[in-house]
């Protein structure tokens, strides 16, 4: 039996290696000009708490009414709830914002597959590359629920909390939510620290509950110690719209 991963293809694929100068200045600029567009698109979407997971939940499934409910929470607090964009666990979470009276915004993404942009934001860009939108779901909030999901997932999840970790970005409240999902995780994440490839400390950096109040809690008590949300007068620059 053929065991070989399928990988969709993806033309060009940047991760190549060496190419033209041109080429590579080509890709540079595009880049640059993607981040730029983004930029402009969120620059008034107000103080974000991101919700990541699962783009393959469907609506019976008892996360996306724990996603949703937690978009409704986030609403209700005042934030902006962000995501990327997509179906599952992110149109849960924009759809209890959206429904709720919330700020509800998208990051989306290009994909040969699965990614399909939900209906329920007031806002959305969509990437071409995951490194520009994860720089955007992390660069507008303030902190950050992870709910049950797969290697998007968790990439977004290691790479947000190694930026807390080594203090490239200020400790935000982390929130991995769904015990009996991530026990596993949490147990491995456990024997990093006994093996001393992590602090002891770096456990405290995550709350790891089933408790969607517990979860709030923990985030806006914190939010609420350390910020006070002030109206920022922001004047338009380039014709963005607020």
């Amino acid at each position: 039996m053929d065991n070989k991963p399928i990988i969709p293809s993806k033309e060009p694929v940047y991760l190549e290696g060496p190419k033209s100068r041109t080429y590579e200045l080509r890709f540079a600029w595009k880049v640059f000009r993607q981040f730029m567009k983004a930029f402009r698109t969120l620059h008034f979407v107000g103080p974000c708490i991101t919700v990541f997971g699962s783009a393959r939940f469907k609506e019976d499934n008892i996360y996306y009414g724990q996603a949703r409910e937690f978009g409704k929470r986030i609403a209700q607090s005042g934030f902006t709830t962000l995501t990327g964009g997509g179906p599952g666990i992110m149109e849960a979470a924009n759809r209890g914002a959206y429904e709720n009276g919330g700020m509800s915004v998208g990051c989306n993404i290009q994909l040969p597959f699965e990614q399909v942009g939900n209906k329920y934001v007031h806002k959305s860009y969509t990437f071409e590359h995951f490194f520009v939108r994860k720089t955007l779901l992390i660069k507008y909030s303030y902190a950050f629920i992870i709910l049950p999901g797969g290697f998007g997932t968790m990439d977004e999840f290691f790479e947000t909390l190694t930026l807390v970790q080594t203090k490239s970005l200020t400790t935000f409240p982390m929130v991995l939510f769904g015990k009996e999902y991530y026990k596993e995780l949490w147990e491995a994440m456990h024997d990093m620290a006994l093996r001393g490839t992590i602090a002891e400390e770096d456990m405290k950096l995550v709350l790891f509950t089933d408790d969607i109040d517990e979860a709030m809690e923990h985030i806006l008590k914190y939010l609420a110690t350390n910020y006070k949300v002030v109206p920022r007068k922001s004047r338009w620059w380039l014709l963005e719209k607020q």
